[in-house]
């Protein structure tokens, strides 16, 4: 569930990082037609498989993560997951409060020959929705930050075990001073 979890999580903050810095930057250079029928189609396009399972399926993944490490008296990563989760749950929150209703207003444009009504539309669109991808980039990230930290302090701790716990130093293998 670890796993699965940082690698779902990764991919959300691949994407909204990847419209941070490369995607709307190369926009914000172009035409408001340009803007707007880009991210229109954009928008249309996102709706897929390919998207939805990472992004939803991140959010159950973070919870039995929390659970499991919970019941397995993982303590020391159990706040890490939390973290991840609360700040997977803020940005998800910001999705669904700030972009995707900016993503529908910005639907509603049909005329791309309007040019009055285009520079409208991205005068109500770009800067709000690209600030608050940034906040969700940085929240996905920092996420993504806690659930890789868990795996580093996880895996170290299975493999160099608190001596006093008499588990072996590495999984499976039990060490013997005995030389015949």
């Amino acid at each position: 569930m670890l796993l699965a979890s940082t690698v779902t999580t990764g991919l959300m903050a691949g994407l909204f990082a990847g419209f941070a810095y490369s995607v709307m930057p190369g926009l914000g250079r172009s035409s408001d037609r340009t803007l707007v029928e880009a991210m229109q189609n954009i928008n249309k396009a996102i709706v897929n498989p390919t998207f939805i399972l990472p992004f939803m399926g991140s959010i159950p993944l973070l919870a039995l993560a929390a659970v499991l490490a919970w019941r397995d008296h993982s303590r020391s990563a159990l706040p890490w997951i939390v973290a991840a989760l609360l700040l997977y749950l803020v940005a998800f929150g910001i999705t669904g409060a700030v972009n995707v209703p900016l993503n529908d207003q910005l639907a509603k444009v049909t005329s791309l020959r309007d040019g009055d009504a285009l520079a409208m539309a991205r005068e109500h669109f770009e800067n709000r929705w690209v600030t608050w991808n940034l906040v969700r980039a940085l929240l996905h990230t920092a996420a993504f930050g806690c659930l890789a930290w868990v795996l580093i302090a996880h895996g170290a701790a299975q493999i160099h075990p608190d001596p006093g716990r008499g588990q072996p130093a590495v999984p499976g293998h039990h060490l013997s001073t005995d030389t015949r």
